[in-house]
């Protein structure tokens, strides 16, 4: 799998990179209300990891189409939120984010919920 998207126009071909894709995702994803945080894509003792700043693109999976990008976000919801409601508001958030930002087609957006956080 290709770790990089090609945008061609009439000057020349444009490389963005993977992780550039995950952190301009990120980033407009932890903007949503109800979100906590990015959350680690691995789950140990049925603990989960909530990321902090610079690594949120480790919480972010994004996989190359033809036509295309499709980005995985794996979240972290607060208590009492609608978790459906808030899924949609980042899907439709981070789509519109990474097409306007990078003019790159999103085919989809899947929001995996790792964990939900109660309020201290």
């Amino acid at each position: 799998m290709v770790n990089t998207h090609e945008i061609k126009n009439v000057n020349g071909k444009i490389f963005v990179s993977n992780d550039v894709i995950a952190s301009v995702a990120g980033l407009s994803a932890i903007e949503c209300y109800g979100l906590v945080g990015m959350a680690s894509q691995k789950i140990k003792d049925g603990i989960v990891e909530l990321l902090r700043g610079e690594a949120l693109n480790k919480g972010v999976e994004v996989s190359n189409f033809q036509n295309g990008v499709e980005i995985d976000l794996f979240i972290i919801v607060s208590y009492g939120t609608k978790i459906s409601e808030v899924a949609q508001n980042i899907m439709n958030k981070v789509q519109y984010t990474v097409e306007k930002t990078l003019g790159i087609s999103v085919e989809r957006v899947n929001i995996n919920v790792q964990g939900v956080r109660v309020k201290e």
